[in-house]
């Protein structure tokens, strides 16, 4: 393995925002607490409850002040939320420290796409370049040391097409020489790919000219949608890299109402991520056993199926886990739940094992 594979890495679970965000807004907010509690269980270090954005846009986040009232935190995690502005901000703020959004003080952020940026943030990608100034002199004013920049769907955009190296490169030189010229530190480099774009290529040759220009960055966040079916590999370039914050949900769960995909803009699962990570030697903080437990509740909530495998596949048995030699077939989703819910699931199958027998899989020896 690489030097730069990360000993352990930070997941933010994002199920009850990036999740719940493109469900449906019907959702009793009884059921989202009882799914918050569960993710609280699952060994996660932050959670992110939601959004305070206003629900003519984001109808499914009208009941987020209920949730951050409502909600019993456990101990040892960070709750915080999506803000989007002041006015978002000062709401999440007034929960404070049970929902924490002031670790986001100093950075800036601008989209490569700016019909993305007009149709999420209402916002032109030049407005949202003239705002880096004020964010820059209030963290100066503040004494801050270091920040962080975010590119906005760096790879590629479904309304202006794909996006070069030389481009991500440019926008992010100039957030940087933004922050140089203030004295400051840029430490972590953000990628916020709502169109899901990502291919592990390009993750690969942007982190690598990231950290052969920028030495100074320490850390790369990675908030990748899996539109394409390509992130999990992306995530897993960036790892090799040395990225060690990212962002998943529960049984891939999530998406984006502006950038043409909905639900299909979806996240890698949380519980696939992790699973990946610990068989890579890879700390996380989760109990995998937990996040399965979750993800089963995830899909209750919703009421639909989510995307997870591991989730429904288990994960890959080990020692005293292993199948027994003369489990019956296995066809279903319900009968390939025996990992955590016991042989009863397939009670009655046929069996292709017969001890003894020159007989096995049905075919004859």
């Amino acid at each position: 393995m690489s030097s730069l594979l990360p000993k352990r890495v930070t997941i933010t679970d994002d199920t009850m925002r990036e999740g719940l965000q493109i469900e449906s807004p019907d959702i009793p907010v009884s059921e989202k607490l009882r799914l918050l509690d569960a993710l609280g269980e699952t060994g996660a270090k932050v959670i992110s409850i939601g959004s305070f954005a206003h629900p003519k846009w984001t109808p499914s986040m009208a009941c987020i002040d209920e949730i951050a009232q409502q909600f019993v935190p456990k101990p040892g995690i960070r709750y915080t939320a999506a803000v989007f502005n002041k006015k978002g901000f000062d709401r999440a703020d007034s929960y404070y420290p049970k929902i924490d959004v002031r670790g986001r003080r100093f950075g800036t952020h601008v989209e490569l796409c700016d019909s993305f940026a007009r149709r999420n943030y209402n916002r032109t990608q030049a407005q949202q370049i003239a705002g880096m100034e004020g964010s820059i002199t209030g963290a100066k004013a503040a004494g801050a040391k270091t920040a962080s920049v975010a590119l906005g769907n760096p790879f590629g955009s479904n309304f202006e097409g794909p996006f070069s190296l030389e481009k991500r490169m440019e926008f992010l030189a100039m957030m940087v020489d933004k922050w140089h010229d203030a004295g400051i530190r840029v430490a972590k480099v953000s990628f916020l790919d709502a169109m899901g774009w990502n291919m592990p290529h390009e993750v690969r040759e942007t982190l690598t000219a990231i950290r052969d220009r920028y030495p100074e960055v320490e850390t790369f966040h990675m908030h990748l949608h899996n539109t394409r079916g390509a992130t999990m590999a992306s995530f897993y370039e960036a790892l090799m890299l040395g990225a060690t914050e990212f962002d998943t949900s529960i049984g891939g769960m999530g998406g984006c109402p502006y950038c043409g995909n909905g639900r299909a803009a979806g996240h890698v699962p949380t519980e696939d991520f992790v699973h990946l990570c610990h068989e890579m030697g890879i700390e996380t903080g989760y109990d995998l056993d937990k996040l399965i437990e979750a993800a089963a509740i995830a899909e209750e909530v919703v009421g639909h199926p989510l995307w997870g495998h591991v989730s429904k596949a288990g994960p890959r048995p080990h020692d005293d886990e292993l199948y027994p030699l003369e489990m019956p077939f296995v066809e279903t989703l319900e009968e390939a739940a025996h990992f955590r819910k016991g042989p009863a699931v397939y009670e009655g199958q046929i069996s292709p094992w017969q001890q003894g027998s020159a007989l096995i899989g049905g075919a004859q020896a």
